[in-house]
């Protein structure tokens, strides 16, 4: 069943965007009658089926599929076009909220105006992933923060977990054992240049974790996918 984003409903029916009205009615050709998933981008979802002049009925509202757990995901800034996989993939894992972040080994360097445009094409990504997989929550895609205002950020957690290629011992599981009720968690994963051990130092100093996710060094874009998918295995849905 294809999604389409919606105005605020009233009375039962609502209005597509005029993108999604474009594209249901000229690229997929719908016509009255045709059942579609009618999204507010605001977690409601409803079954609802094509009416006329880009307008929709409300069949019945869908029940939330948002995970029970919160997941952020602070991302060392890495370069090229990796964030626009990470927001996408987050998304579709049912991760909350993505924090671009400025570290120590970061290559890439934004500027406020940059760090708006990137912000802006990052959530365009999250609400067609949200789409493309049926979530009525786009990620919440944050703009880059310097490492300061992260870190704050990051104390506020219920668990926080850093992947860090020199973490020996301590693996996911065995964080999720001391904390099995944790609904709020942090993942920090460093850019291309990893993490410095100051910046490690810092983490652990307000409770986070070292953890490892085995003996071989993944991508930054690899790191935050599988961390996310694991935090997700141990206190999410999956």
């Amino acid at each position: 069943m294809h999604c389409f984003y919606i105005d605020p409903p009233e009375g039962g029916f609502a209005r597509l965007l005029p993108e999604e009205a474009r594209h249901a009615e000229k690229v997929l050709r719908l016509k009255k009658g045709d059942e579609l998933c009618a999204m507010d981008g605001a977690g409601g979802r409803w079954r609802a089926e094509m009416d006329e002049g880009g307008r929709v009925r409300l069949i019945e509202a869908l029940p939330s599929n948002e995970s029970p757990t919160r997941i952020t995901v602070y991302e060392g800034l890495p370069k090229a076009d990796k964030l626009d996989f990470i927001a996408q993939k987050l998304t579709e894992l049912g991760a909350a909220a993505l924090v671009p972040v400025r570290m120590n080994r970061c290559v890439v360097k934004l500027d406020a105006r940059d760090g708006d445009k990137r912000r802006e094409r990052l959530q365009k990504i999250a609400r067609e992933a949200a789409k493309q997989c049926n979530r009525g929550l786009p990620l919440e895609v944050a703009a880059p923060m310097d490492w300061k205002a992260a870190l704050s950020a990051m104390g506020r957690h219920d668990a926080l977990l850093i992947p860090w290629e020199d973490a020996r011992g301590v693996r996911m599981k065995d964080v999720c054992a001391g904390l099995p009720d944790a609904r709020d968690i942090g993942i920090v994963i460093g850019p291309e240049g990893g993490m410095s051990p100051e910046e490690v130092a810092a983490m652990t100093a307000i409770g986070g974790r070292a953890v490892t996710l085995g003996p071989r060094i993944l991508r930054t874009e690899t790191a935050a996918v599988i961390a996310a998918a694991l935090a997700m295995q141990l206190w999410g849905d999956i």
